[in-house]
């Protein structure tokens, strides 16, 4: 990326059913959330907000080989994004098992994001 112009953070958990990809689509929702970016197309090139790149760094706790890259992709809706992993997060107990949630454990995913943007 040439430019960045801003890096937001977020975390994500999935209480029940131990879901990598549900826990990081949570962290980029909430790292995004209350961004407004109207002055960045004046700024990109041809003034085309498709013209913006989007890094997102997920540190996930575990299951790196379960997480769907695309679905993750799919929450930003402009712009080239490419996603990192790297290893970080959090497992923590929820204290109890639920078959009815699809709980294979006890435990709860908790995965940080970062969203950087510029082109």
């Amino acid at each position: 990326m040439e430019k960045i112009f801003f890096i937001e953070i977020g975390m994500g958990a999935d209480l029940h059913g131990q879901d990598i990809t549900k826990a990081s689509i949570r962290a980029v929702k909430n790292a995004i959330h209350h961004n407004s970016m109207p002055g960045l197309r004046s700024v990109l090139p041809d003034n085309d907000i498709h013209n913006m790149k989007v890094n997102v760094r997920l540190a996930l706790p575990c299951d790196h080989d379960q997480l769907d890259v695309e679905k993750v992709k799919e929450v930003l809706p402009y712009g080239t994004v490419t996603v990192e992993v790297v290893d970080g997060g959090m497992l923590t107990t929820s204290g109890v098992v639920l078959p009815d949630k699809n709980d294979k454990n006890d435990l709860i995913y908790v995965v940080n994001a970062s969203v950087e943007v510029g082109y």
